[in-house]
């Protein structure tokens, strides 16, 4: 059971193949992650759809070649991050006129590490890519579980329609599918602020 590909694996190969479903498939799995990453870097809402849809343009000419299809999370991450650098750096942007509203880019203050920005950055993207591998029902439940403030487990039932009794087991079962995704994995790290997650709710 272990030699069977993953889920990703699958998808690009049957996309390569010309099946338009699993292609579907893999920009409903991954765009959330995608968004994530362009989103950090300060782009507007508008910018990150244009920038989304040329990453998504050159995932199209480069899946058949990617020479390892499970990587295919860090790819995007790399290539959004590259392309709304590039769009940043372009000079053909509007900032907004207001510092307070959401589309102003966040900067870093001279007070934090970068050392720690980074590995905080890592973490969460590597916590995206492993949540875009997971059936979509675990995926609901540990973003709904992750939600501020917090959600009762009432509320998240109703939401996703798994039982209350069950909803800690299901989500026992979420985190250790999620560290052993090849993306936390990779990491080397566990995800200790999902474990965190959920406690203490009625």
């Amino acid at each position: 059971m272990d030699d069977e590909p993953s889920p990703v694996v699958r998808l690009v190969a049957a996309a390569t193949a010309g099946d338009q479903e699993a292609w579907r498939e893999l920009v409903a799995r991954y765009s959330p992650l995608l968004v994530s990453v362009i989103r950090r870097l300060g782009l507007t809402p508008a910018e990150t759809e244009d920038v989304a849809q040329t990453v998504w343009l050159r995932t199209v000419e480069h899946l058949g070649s990617l020479r390892e299809p499970h990587a295919l999370p860090k790819w995007l991450i790399t290539t959004g991050r590259r392309e709304a650098m590039r769009h940043l750096s372009s000079g053909r942007r509007d900032w907004p006129a207001d510092p307070q509203t959401d589309s102003w880019p966040a900067v870093p203050t001279d007070d934090e590490d970068p050392d720690e920005l980074l590995d905080r950055a890592e973490r969460h993207q590597a916590l995206l890519a492993g949540m875009a591998e997971l059936p979509s029902r675990q995926q609901s439940l540990l973003i709904l579980l992750m939600t501020d403030p917090p959600l009762s487990y009432l509320t998240i039932s109703e939401r996703t329609g798994i039982p209350v009794g069950s909803i800690g087991p299901t989500r026992a079962r979420a985190i250790e599918r999620l560290r052993r995704t090849p993306a936390m994995m990779a990491y080397q790290g566990g995800p200790e602020e999902l474990s965190a997650s959920g406690g203490g709710r009625s």
